[in-house]
């Protein structure tokens, strides 16, 4: 219990990392295949360079003397390098890019209530001609 507890716990910042890069894409334009596959992209090597780095630490308590601290290196090892690799890189963006855009539905009442938070500010978007004043003389 223990093991699942501390797994879940990592395992949210793969999902944050990922997610938040993908919804941003979205919201910038992209649409959700061209938003899953750039997500991915840039997170990639975050994801699979933090994993590396936990799974090799976690594997290293494998040579501790006690056994309940090489059985949580060994499980929370081969627990991340599955969840890294498999869940986060394989199948989250694959369930995404099957859904389609039913990823992103909210329910509007719900919309309504929550408040709408923008970290990076709000997004403007860029003029597609530029304005007759700017054109000068």
């Amino acid at each position: 219990m223990m093991l699942f507890a501390v797994l879940f716990g990592l395992s949210m910042d793969y999902e944050v990392f990922l997610l938040s890069r993908i919804r941003e894409n979205y919201v910038h334009g992209m649409d959700n295949s061209q938003s899953v596959t750039h997500g991915v992209s840039q997170t990639a090597r975050v994801i699979t360079a933090a994993a590396a780095i936990m799974v090799a630490v976690f594997l290293s308590f494998a040579l501790s003397e006690g056994r309940i601290i090489k059985e949580f290196g060994v499980g929370l090892g081969v627990a991340i390098f599955v969840d890294a690799t498999i869940v986060r890189l394989v199948l989250v963006p694959s369930v995404m890019e099957l859904l389609g855009d039913v990823n992103w539905w909210f329910p509007r009442w719900l919309d309504r209530i929550l408040p709408s938070v923008q970290i990076e500010g709000a997004h403007e978007s860029v003029p597609a001609e530029p304005s007759d004043a700017a054109a000068g003389p």
